[in-house]
């Protein structure tokens, strides 16, 4: 039984589901693996059941019926390690823009002390791959406008690779979270930094995907904008 589960949303990722399932079952730390696909009609799940056959109880799958969020996706998710014991719970993307040679850092991180361990973009050592300028921009800004609203000590609000140790999920009321995009990610890190935990940056590199297609929306960034001053509003009220 491993104490380190990594998390992966997926929706129409066949192009890069098996392959990224192998990278991490290849890497030193035997990390478990629960895929939470949405219903996919690219065939998906079925790419990660056959897996199954070859990874027994390390590789898992929980299937949605229907597009539902990616911050629904990973609150299934986390109850479902929660119900397992695991110690340290991690959240990636199927796309290859989070390495996962980084998972071993981010478990690391959290070992040395970090509660809410951050692969981070926007931290000295950390940088953006293949991203058009305009899009760097927008993510930059998007954190920057966080940190300022909420006044929390994040350079990356808006990452989407972390791990959490199992203490931070069983503090949070998912109840509570109320958004599904890029405010979700945001959401968590200010509702965990509100808790007291311990929240710390790691510098990554992260490399726009090469296959498949960017889920990413302007209705996302909609959300985070809004979401970000009713967060804000909520926390004084």
């Amino acid at each position: 039984m491993s104490d380190s589960l990594v998390i992966i949303p997926t929706y129409n990722e066949k192009e890069n589901i098996e392959r990224m399932i192998r990278k991490v079952f290849s890497l030193a730390y035997p990390f478990h693996l629960l895929i939470v696909d949405d219903g996919s009609p690219d065939g998906t799940a079925a790419i990660v059941k056959q897996l199954m056959h070859e990874f027994p109880n390390k590789l898992f799958i929980q299937e949605r019926k229907g597009k539902l969020g990616l911050g629904t996706a990973y609150i299934h998710g986390f109850g479902w390690a929660l119900q397992r014991k695991y110690e340290y719970v991690f959240e990636m993307d199927c796309d290859f823009s989070h390495n996962p040679d980084d998972l071993c850092r981010l478990r690391e991180a959290s070992i040395n002390g970090a509660d809410m361990a951050i692969g981070s973009r926007y931290v000295k050592g950390g940088k953006v791959e293949n991203w058009p300028k305009a899009r760097i921009l927008m993510s930059y800004f998007a954190s920057v406008y966080a940190r300022m609203v909420l006044w929390i000590p994040i350079h990356d609000t808006t990452a989407g690779f972390i791990c959490y140790k199992r203490k931070v999920l069983e503090r949070i009321n998912f109840d509570e979270i109320k958004f599904v995009g890029y405010a979700f990610q945001i959401e968590m890190k200010y509702t965990a930094y509100k808790l007291g935990f311990k929240l710390v940056e790691v510098p990554i590199t992260f490399t726009d995907r090469t296959e498949g297609e960017s889920k990413m929306s302007k209705g996302i960034f909609k959300e985070a904008f809004w979401g970000i001053l009713k967060m804000r509003f909520m926390s004084i009220s």
